[in-house]
């Protein structure tokens, strides 16, 4: 049986001077080394059976998918279901000043970190993922798909498909900004996990909320 291959592309990096967690807000885009991310991330697929590239709705998603769709003759297909994962604490600069997470208001968001009870669980963004990339081996059958989605939808996939607890400490993601995890299905069968970093060269002179494991500068605002 053909193999197939989706690819779960990290959005580059984002216009925030605020230094915010922009989260699910829209009016974020790419920064001019962000787009230069996503144009590496098209290098990085060229000669690549590509067969669909479907992108979360959000700018920063679509932008960076855009290269990719144009050097493959395609279009960007959007889909909610691998849209960034719902946070409540969306619109809060969290990494200038860490003890504004210990305000008292925020003292019930903290009750169940397992799951995590300040935002979308972490097994309904496994589901609806998992749900648009059984649609994404349909579409890409025998060739491969590019999905270009965020941190924690992304990190949150991986461990699942390498069966490792969903909780986890944002520290420790490998899922830099334009980075590509890889699944490899025979058929339905998961074969494989691989991650890449096509902007590797990049990533130096970033800034980006949550680094995880890469080399880009926290972003703490200006």
């Amino acid at each position: 049986m053909n193999t197939t291959k989706i690819h779960l592309v990290r959005h580059g990096e984002v216009d925030n001077p605020s230094g915010e967690l922009y989260g699910r807000q829209g009016g974020f885009h790419l920064t001019p080394l962000g787009r230069e991310m996503a144009e590496a991330v098209a290098g990085f697929f060229d000669g690549h059976d590509v067969r669909a590239v479907v992108a979360s709705p959000l700018e920063r998603a679509v932008e960076t998918a855009m290269p990719t769709a144009l050097r493959h003759g395609l279009e960007v297909r959007t889909d909610e279901r691998i849209i960034e994962a719902g946070n409540r604490f969306e619109g809060i600069n969290v990494n200038r000043n860490r003890l504004v997470l210990a305000h008292p208001r925020f003292w019930p968001w903290y009750v169940n970190p397992f799951k995590p009870s300040w935002g979308e669980p972490y097994a309904q963004i496994v589901e609806r993922f998992s749900a648009a990339i059984r649609d994404a081996l349909t579409l890409a059958e025998g060739g491969e798909a590019v999905m270009v989605s965020h941190q924690l939808p992304i990190w949150a996939m991986r461990s699942f498909c390498e069966r490792r607890p969903l909780w986890h400490d944002p520290r420790r993601r490998e899922c830099s900004l334009c980075s590509a995890t890889t699944l490899t299905f025979s058929g339905r069968r998961l074969l494989a996990v691989d991650y890449a970093e096509p902007a590797r060269e990049l990533l130096g002179r970033a800034r980006d909320i949550t680094p995880g494991t890469s080399e880009a500068e926290e972003n703490a605002g200006e």
